[in-house]
């Protein structure tokens, strides 16, 4: 028995469709209890900022976040007591506020995008909140090196990795993941994957995209961009239609950074097959093996049309 919702915290890895002679696998966050990969960062922020004596009982945390990270501090925030509000765009969808709203979150709703949600947690820190930064945060990697990283190398059960392949928002799920896992396996590639209308790691310039949680339109502080091997950018509509195809063929519903994540992992799956690195299928525990993120549930993206 867990003594708190926050210690169930955790994933399975699953195996999807993929490209003949590999495997593509993905950890389903949106099977933690806040229903994303963030309730990982959110829990060890947290307790980071307790640790250090800047969060303490009767607090107000404050954090901009385009709804992932602001769900899984809501959950935190409610198991642990303290007060919460979050700054999120207003373009984001519908559900997550609700979701923050119903774990006793306040939404602080902007017109813009993050840097404008950013500058208003700012404003609201110098008021006396407590701004947690997840993208400056060391905790936000950390959280994934020592959990979610650990997880896979448990169920990967003694296969070896190949790539990794993960959408950029922060930053610090590829690169707690990559870094933990580059230690085990020193030649897998790490492939980020971006909007291919806001490719500030392609290109160095941000854009204009609508997915929600990829893309921020800058370079997080917590990102190791010496981490990775390669980028691959996925399309919107391309990521859309892989989440309806992962939804009515394989039975995973998830959101569009999911989509797109799973794409480019498929792109990079079928690249390795191709370099030779396949068996003659007789034994496939020796293809080779990429391993994905699938961030939260298709459930967050009903309002916007997506599955229609």
């Amino acid at each position: 028995m867990d003594d708190s919702v926050l210690d169930a915290i955790g994933s399975p890895l699953v195996a999807v469709a993929a490209p003949a002679g590999a495997t593509v696998a993905a950890k389903i966050e949106s099977k933690n209890p806040g229903g994303s990969a963030k309730d990982r960062p959110a829990k060890a922020m947290v307790a980071a900022a307790e640790e250090e004596g800047l969060l303490e009982p009767g607090d107000r945390m404050v954090e901009p976040t385009s709804g992932n990270t602001g769900i899984g501090l809501a959950v935190v925030a409610a198991a642990k007591g303290y007060d919460l509000t979050v700054v999120m765009p207003a373009s984001k969808s519908e559900e997550r506020r609700n979701l923050m709203r119903a774990y006793g979150a306040d939404v602080d709703l902007v017109d813009g995008e993050m840097e404008e949600a950013r500058e208003r947690a700012d404003e609201l820190e110098a008021e006396g909140m407590v701004q947690l930064r997840q993208f400056e945060n060391p905790a936000n990697a950390r959280a994934h090196y020592e959990t979610t990283a650990e997880e896979i190398l448990d169920q990967i059960e003694g296969r070896t990795v190949d790539a990794l392949v993960a959408g950029v928002g922060t930053g610090g799920t590829i690169t707690g993941i990559g870094s933990r896992l580059r230690e085990e396996f020193p030649e897998m590639e790490v492939v980020a994957v971006e909007p291919d209308t806001n490719a500030v790691l392609s290109t160095g310039e941000a854009g204009v995209d609508e997915f929600e949680g990829m893309g921020p339109g800058f370079v997080s502080d917590v990102l190791d961009t010496d981490l990775l091997d390669s980028i691959e950018t996925v399309a919107l509509d391309a990521a859309e239609d892989e989440c309806r195809r992962l939804a009515r063929e394989e039975g995973v519903l998830v959101g569009q950074s999911s989509g797109a994540s799973n794409l480019a992992a498929r792109r990079v799956a079928e690249r390795l097959a191709d370099d030779g690195s396949a068996t003659d299928g007789t034994d496939t525990t020796d293809d080779p093996l990429v391993i994905t993120v699938f961030w939260d549930s298709g459930e967050r993206y009903m309002s916007t049309g997506m599955f229609d």
